[in-house]
């Protein structure tokens, strides 16, 4: 209501637009809800920008058609703007199976990340990994370098560029670890974790499916619990940042200061029957996580490896054959900690509730 209301008096307002789009679908309404963006580019036909933030709400939800659509009508409407121009680009690599080598071509030399990012992607779809390389490399030492080194470990994987070992090391940085919390605890907890899962459906950009996903700060909440939990990841973080191996200059993981442990995000996941996470990774963080809070019992949990946590595996769009690092099996009060640039994912559970927390460490400042 709140949302509607300034949306009324401001139709244009991108992200209100967003958000509302955004709530509807939470709320269990259908998984695209764009009314709202239809409704103000009737109000405001000479606004661009709102018909492009309509174009990333829709290519957020994977509704390459719905998208299309929108941007060819802000394409008659306004011409070739740039970002109209690389938002076709971004649907033209993202929506389709085919591989054209030269798509990019008129932009090679922008040096735009969002940019390069998408031709990294089709570059990779293609089997083109070598050229993925070349652009991800670009990156490496900048502010966006952290969206690229996922990237630039499946580029070397495919090409047998013994960097991919030195960058990823699965035996040494996947760790696993109790938390510390006893039963009576870890029951405490996801009784208050169950109360905060209220949405019907995930955010169209995470990597959730079947289940939902927290927002807000979750281990900065007030509950007692909650503060024991904090303060529980907090030191098993602190060790494992201990036992790390040397510093080491150019590493996303080693390369980087170590006094300062500062959380830039946490959530909690509660998944259903046959669900999972896709493979992703976490840009904004520089250790990522998951605590298992509750788990099905394991005759309904299926049998292994369902829903256990899977390293290395590229997302799946980008149709690459990489076999993963291997997994790790939950277990309740089980922390999983890995860098941040690993891929990961889950492995879909026949039944029940799978109820956990994650975490990103952000990258310290220097």
């Amino acid at each position: 209501a709140l949302m509607l209301a300034a949306l009324a008096a401001r139709p244009g307002w991108v992200e209100g637009q967003t958000y509302l789009a955004t709530l509807r679908r939470l709320a269990g309404g259908p998984a695209r809800d764009d009314r709202g963006f239809a409704e103000a580019v009737a109000v405001e036909p000479g606004n661009p920008a709102l018909r492009l933030g309509w174009f990333h709400w829709l290519a957020k939800c994977r509704d390459w058609a719905a998208a299309a659509e929108v941007l060819a009508q802000a394409r008659q409407a306004f011409g070739d703007l740039p970002a109209l121009a690389a938002a076709a680009l971004y649907l033209a690599s993202e929506s389709s199976d085919a591989y054209d080598p030269a798509l990019f071509d008129a932009v090679e030399d922008k040096g735009d990340p969002g940019l390069d990012l998408a031709r990294v992607r089709h570059a990779l779809r293609g089997g083109a990994a070598e050229r993925a390389a070349g652009i991800a490399q670009r990156h490496l030492g900048g502010q966006a370098a952290r969206l690229f080194w996922p990237y630039m470990a499946v580029a070397w994987r495919l090409t047998g560029d013994p960097r991919a070992a030195w960058l990823d090391r699965p035996d040494t940085f996947i760790r696993a670890m109790d938390i510390g919390l006893d039963r009576s605890e870890l029951a405490e907890l996801a009784d208050l974790l169950r109360t905060l899962h209220g949405a019907a459906a995930p955010y169209p950009d995470q990597s959730v499916r079947g289940g939902t996903q927290t927002d807000r700060p979750l281990l900065f909440r007030h509950e007692p619990i909650v503060q024991r939990t904090r303060e529980a990841i907090e030191a098993a973080v602190r060790s494992y940042v201990a036992q790390l191996p040397p510093a080491e200059e150019g590493h996303p993981l080693l390369g980087t200061p170590r006094a300062e442990l500062r959380f830039a995000g946490s959530w909690s996941v509660r998944l259903r029957a046959q669900g999972y996470h896709a493979c992703h990774s976490h840009p904004a963080g520089w250790i990522s996580s998951a605590l298992y809070i509750s788990l099905p019992a394991a005759e309904t949990m299926g049998a292994p490896p369902a829903g256990w946590l899977r390293f290395g595996t590229p997302p799946p769009e980008l149709g690459l054959d990489l076999a993963p690092y291997g997994e790790v099996e939950p277990a309740v009060g089980r922390l999983v900690l890995f860098p941040s640039t690993l891929w990961h994912g889950t492995i879909p559970f026949a039944d029940g509730e799978r109820l956990s927390i994650a975490f990103d460490i952000a990258p310290p400042r220097y």
